[in-house]
């Protein structure tokens, strides 16, 4: 099962509540607080791994709770930190925090002391015996990106090992120790633990791949990935075999490797989610060259100038920045008697991009278009 959008829930651990204690001991009269202070709550983490593929993982536990932190304890004793919850994502995963409804505070009852509190709701302690601490208004933020229907743009995770903090753990609150004073030798009260921070959030998974093979379906774009790579997707003569994105690695002998993504067919109205295409058009925004891979021969009973002009037309409706990437042509099935004859009239209809024929079923021109997909990769890299 091939999982590449997924909701989630977050939820950092809540920090643990100060101690109310007062030391204790032989010969030691009026020991004075000892109230421990709490440990902070666990962070939920994301990282990025390229041994992954997918979001099946969230897909099966979609709730990432991270452990809340210990009360402190009495002698001084601080409680213990909550343990992070570390989440290993696929490297390409876009996360979107999804609008929250509005929640008005609760009315506290009369006479509950409270303390102040920050713009973060968290409490400020200017002074506090020996301890102080201090709230720094954060820079203004970098430009939000905002799309409907999935929220803010919050991380982009591309490269391995690259890690995003989600959630942050609640702060611990202070032990009564941390409020005795001059005047107040014998505080009765203490801290409560602040919660961690929560929300929803959902998961967009973009492949990270160099080259995007795209066509129409039973184009022979699986059978073009399984003649240049080792990947060994599902090849058979009708359409919509493939009904996942196939990542296929294309080893060279100097040890060059380029990543390709072959996406499934798109069909008219991809765009507006007809077909297969629309859910996984996504894939191939990341892709420094397109393929657009034709069917020379027509033995869908399609015109292949039309299904190029087609093709064109729904990368430009899902996204116009795709004709803007540098893209290739590539005529596949030249083994078939009424491919020679198209292919002249598809060069004068199309003039200013060059076609490679080729026929990936019997590895005719396979070489050439191996060596063409590195110079065109290189080329974008410098560019």
């Amino acid at each position: 099962m091939f999982i590449d959008e997924i909701k989630v829930v977050a939820k950092a651990g809540h920090g643990g509540k100060g101690a109310v204690a007062f030391h204790r001991e032989t010969f030691v009269p009026k020991g004075g607080p000892s109230g421990g202070n709490g440990g902070r709550g666990g962070d939920v983490i994301l990282e990025a791994d390229h041994d992954l593929n997918n979001l099946i993982g969230q897909f099966y536990n979609p709730r990432l709770i991270a452990e809340a932190g210990d009360a402190g304890m009495g002698k001084g004793m601080d409680g213990h930190a909550g343990k992070d919850r570390l989440v290993k994502v696929p490297c390409g995963t876009l996360v979107w925090r999804l609008p929250q409804p509005e929640v008005t505070p609760d009315e506290t009852e009369e006479g509950e002391p409270m303390l102040p509190s920050s713009t973060r709701k968290r409490p400020i302690l200017r002074h506090s015996g020996s301890a102080r601490a201090m709230e720094v208004e954060a820079e203004e933020d970098a430009p939000k990106i905002i799309v409907e229907g999935k929220g803010e743009l919050v991380a982009d995770l591309t490269t391995h090992g690259q890690r995003f903090l989600l959630c942050k753990g609640g702060r611990g609150g202070l032990g009564n120790r941390n409020f005795a004073t001059a005047r107040r030798q014998t505080p009765r009260f203490a801290q409560p633990g602040e919660p961690g921070e929560e929300g929803e959030y959902l998961f967009e998974l973009r492949i990270v791949a160099e080259v995007g093979l795209v066509g129409y379906p039973n184009a022979g774009k699986s059978t073009l990935l399984t003649a240049i790579s080792k990947a060994r997707p599902k090849v058979a003569p009708y359409p919509f075999t493939t009904l996942h994105p196939q990542i296929g690695i294309v080893e060279y002998p100097d040890f060059f490797r380029l990543t390709v993504c072959d996406v499934p067919g798109l069909i008219e109205g991809a765009h507006r989610n007809v077909g297969l295409g629309h859910a996984f058009l996504r894939h191939i925004q990341r892709c420094k060259i397109l393929v657009l891979l034709i069917d020379m021969a027509g033995t869908d009973g399609r015109n292949p100038w039309d299904d190029h002009k087609q093709l064109l037309s729904e990368l430009e409706l899902y996204d116009r920045a795709l004709l803007k990437r540098p893209r290739m042509i590539v005529a596949n099935k030249m083994d078939e008697p009424a491919a020679a004859e198209n292919l002249r009239k598809f060069k004068r209809k199309i003039t200013k991009t060059p076609v490679l024929p080729i026929s990936a079923a019997f590895d005719e021109g396979v070489d050439t278009f191996r060596k063409q997909i590195r110079a065109a990769v290189e080329k974008a890299s410098k560019s």
